[in-house]
């Protein structure tokens, strides 16, 4: 490769006989002259080097620079210029080569950018002038200069640009502050900025444009009506920049996540990026089904639910008694058509006749048919669930699967993180810890040391860690096995329970929340064990110990909802009429209700005594301040867990994701005030940049296609309830669709295909799979696209590498060699001294 080496920014003696931007025939001409002193002085290793070093040199300078070719008195003069350069006195090279310089200024050095070599400022500015040209030719539709590449080495290649002497400078320079002139102020600041000159020449030439600006504003006086336009654009662009930072302020829970970013770092906080996710997408199903569902049935509620039972309290942990006829449940809602402009609102226009419709009102307009509404509801939340799901994990994978080296970033992160538009005292001081935080992580990994180990230690850590997994799976498969069987116990309590009548019904309503409590108390206590086991592995990269804390909930969680699934639909919708049931869809809507509430209830109770209590007891009885570390899995998989059974409960609940919102609410102040409480940052900080990744991967295969799954299964194959419902009547859910397209085919034989499409897609389980492949593939397109770009920039980082080594190699061979010129200086003086 190349050696590709910026001279400007390399050693004094450039600085001092060069101006910036970097002349390169002072350059040449000092490698000339060094490597015939050194072949002269017998170097002839060192001397080698430094003329590979020239050709290549000259190879580049020969394809990317026009300027070289000049010939004459101007090229003669320059030689002359870095010969003499190079035959300096000691006392003006004394300053700079006084002291060797360190490896960390030699790595500085070699990090930063080569932008001018191969170009003098004539070349530069003919550049820019053409560059500001082109922005000013485009008038109707002018670009921001956003648009504009900015590459760290511009090419000037077809712009014809020939150096014709000072006078041809001076022409292109005053060209180029009339075009900086004529730009708006937004795009002339990034031109400038975009210009590899010094700071000085930036400043002139800024100077020189505002100067010539303010001339011509002088010189021609504005009208009032535009003057009047031009005060009101700026008054509206102000106006929209204050409401988006208005907006920008009214974020959901900004400060909380920053206070908790910067305490615990990325770790933490993910957590509860995801509850602010989960919370986002329980607040669309509830818009969708309160919306199209339960808001007209709630305005027409039907006259054969009379609700006379009393509220007693214990509904609100068991969702049944009065809940039961509300528009909570799925019995509750009518299989009529509800009309919007009939004139008597009597019971007539709700009781359904044999044929599964409604009798008709006086007026027949704007029909609203709940079984389509309920049936279409549900399957188009899903879809745009899917869709949401899909793109949020596709975009997740292209910002964090990227390459993201710690060494790379780490300055970046130090020297430009700050905001300098911070003023108050309680910003500055979370916008410095949250700073602190994350250059923690990133030491932390940069110094990340991976021991190595013998054969016997590599045995006994294998043999440790299949004995933790199997301790794992064992303990998970005896938690499934004793849920099956007390699942079924508890099914045939029920059936027993239904055929005695002495029974006391609240007693009944209790014994329900046997199933939820034991649930939730195995999702409690396995963890726990997990924890023991993962403490035995004795795991050295934090990130791999949560990783492996996340598959070992994730299998126990997944396991228990397949055994919950297969009590639903396989006991309790099998066999209805044994459970003493009129409507199971609103038994397993009660039954969901109940395990998202018993779940809340056991979470607060972790975090009451496996947060507060014991870090009372570490404080007051051990008398150590350590406090317990937030545990990122288990609250994750339990997120996780609640929002499969709210998806769930959607089609037998469609009031679930309302109680769901309600519990992301009080779990998120709970959990933030026992985090910064009773919790304690990580003793080995880390930074997780995949874990939002992951969360989403989780939610969106396991958790939401587990639930569409049985969602599907359910309105394909179960027969719903023959006496509520608005599915009444039908073998399947499924006919309702088809029952209407066949009612407009009969009424309008011209939308026959309209019954084709929807047979074909709407029944068809073909489409349903297609459609299932197609997310797949394009998930798989985007992870490819993605890794070709990590190859991509992985190939520019080296490249940035082997230049950085290229610098610091010539930088010491410079240094080197101008020691030893003025050591044997030195030496010719003590001995013209001594003679």
């Amino acid at each position: 490769m190349a050696r590709n080496v910026n001279f400007d920014l390399g050693h004094p003696l450039i600085e001092s006989g060069l101006e910036s931007p970097a002349d390169e025939e002072g350059v040449h001409d000092s490698f000339h002259q060094l490597i015939a002193e050194q072949i002269h002085n017998g170097g002839l290793d060192d001397a080698f080097e430094l003329q590979q070093l020239q050709k290549e040199l000259d190879d580049e300078s020969r394809d990317n620079v026009a300027h070289l070719s000049s010939s004459g008195p101007e090229r003669n003069e320059r030689r002359n210029q870095g010969r003499l350069v190079g035959m300096q006195d000691d006392e003006q090279l004394d300053p700079a080569t006084s002291e060797r310089w360190s490896s960390a200024t030699l790595k500085i050095l070699s990090s930063m950018p080569s932008r001018t070599i191969g170009r003098n400022r004539g070349a530069i500015i003919s550049q820019y002038y053409n560059r500001t040209m082109q922005l000013r030719r485009r008038k109707q539709s002018r670009p921001s200069i956003q648009d504009f590449s900015r590459s760290a080495r511009p090419s000037i290649r077809g712009y014809g640009i020939e150096t014709d002497g000072a006078d041809a400078e001076a022409n292109k320079r005053d060209r180029l502050v009339n075009n900086l002139q004529n730009l708006s102020v937004s795009d002339r600041v990034r031109m400038l900025r975009a210009m590899p000159l010094s700071i000085s020449e930036k400043t002139e030439l800024r100077k020189l444009a505002l100067q010539k600006e303010r001339r011509t504003l002088s010189s021609k006086q504005i009208p009032c009506c535009s003057r009047l336009k031009y005060y009101i654009i700026i008054a509206a662009r102000q106006s929209w920049y204050s409401w988006l930072s208005f907006v920008h302020s009214l974020q959901l829970w900004q400060v909380a996540l920053k206070r908790v970013s910067g305490r615990f770092g990325s770790g933490v906080l993910s957590y509860f990026l995801f509850l602010k996710t989960l919370l986002f997408f329980n607040l669309f199903l509830f818009l969708m089904t309160g919306v199209f569902v339960v808001l007209p049935q709630a305005v027409h509620p039907p006259a054969l639910f009379n609700n006379t039972r009393a509220f007693t309290g214990l509904e609100l942990f068991t969702g049944a008694g009065y809940f039961s006829d509300s528009v909570m449940y799925y019995g509750y809602y009518c299989n009529c058509t509800l009309r919007t402009s009939c004139t008597n609102q009597s019971a007539a226009q709700y009781i359904s006749v044999s044929n599964g419709t409604s009798m008709d009102c006086t007026l027949k307009h704007l029909p609203y048919k709940m079984p389509l509404a309920y049936f279409f509801t549900i399957g188009m939340a899903y879809f745009v669930t899917c869709i949401i799901l899909v793109y949020s994990m596709s975009k997740s994978f292209g910002r964090s699967f990227r390459i993201d080296k710690s060494h790379s970033i780490l300055a970046i992160k130090a020297f430009c993180s700050w905001d300098f538009k911070v003023i108050k005292k309680s910003s500055v001081k979370l916008m410095s810890g949250n700073i602190c935080t994350q250059l923690k992580e990133l030491l932390a990994e940069v110094n990340c040391k991976h021991t190595k180990k013998t054969l016997c230690q590599n045995l006994w850590r294998v043999a440790v860690h299949c004995l933790a997994w199997a301790i794992c799976v064992a303990s998970t498969t005896a938690c499934v096995l004793a849920i099956y069987f007390f699942s079924d116990h508890m099914h045939r309590n029920l059936q027993q329970s239904s055929r005695s009548v002495t029974m006391n019904p609240l007693l009944k309503e209790a014994s329900l929340l046997a199933l939820p409590v034991v649930v939730s108390f195995i999702n409690l206590l396995l963890p726990i064990m997990f924890k023991l086991a993962a403490w035995m592995e004795e795991y050295e990269s934090p990130t791999v110990r949560t990783y492996v804390a996340i598959s070992r909930n994730l299998m126990l969680k997944v396991s228990v909802l397949g055994v919950l699934c297969y009590h639903w639909l396989g006991r309790v919708a099998a066999e209805p009429n044994s459970l003493g049931l009129k409507c199971w869809e609103s038994f397993v809507g009660q039954e969901l209700y109940r395990f998202l509430l018993i779940d809340f209830i056991f979470t607060l109770l972790d975090t009451l005594f496996g947060e507060f209590l014991w870090r009372l007891f570490s404080e007051k009885v051990l008398k150590k301040k350590r406090k317990p570390v937030f545990d990122i899995a288990k609250n994750v998989l339990d997120l996780i867990y609640g929002q499969t059974l709210a998806w769930l409960g959607v089609l037998f609940t469609p009031l679930l994701p309302a109680v769901q919102i309600l519990k992301l609410l009080l779990l998120f102040y709970i959990k933030k005030g026992s985090v910064m409480m009773n919790c304690q940052a990580p003793s080995r900080p880390y930074r997780v940049s995949q874990m939002t990744t992951i969360f989403i991967t989780l939610l969106c295969f396991p958790s939401f296609l587990g639930a569409s799954v049985c969602v599907t299964y359910t309105m394909w194959s179960i027969t719903p309830s023959s006496s509520c419902g608005p599915f009444r009547e039908l073998k399947t859910m499924f006919q309702a669709g088809k029952r209407w397209v066949e009612d407009l085919e009969k009424e309008n034989p011209n939308l026959s295909m309209l019954a084709r499409a929807h047979s074909f897609l709407v029944e068809n389980p073909l489409f349903l799979f297609v459609g299932a492949g197609i997310f797949l593939i394009v998930i798989y397109f985007h992870s490819q696209v993605v890794d070709g770009q990590r190859k991509i920039i992985g190939l520019l980082q080296e490249q940035i590498e082997n230049e950085g080594e290229d610098k610091k190699f010539l930088i010491t061979r410079l240094q080197s060699i101008h020691e030893q010129r003025r050591t044997s200086a030195r030496r010719l003086t003590s001995q013209d001294s001594n003679c």
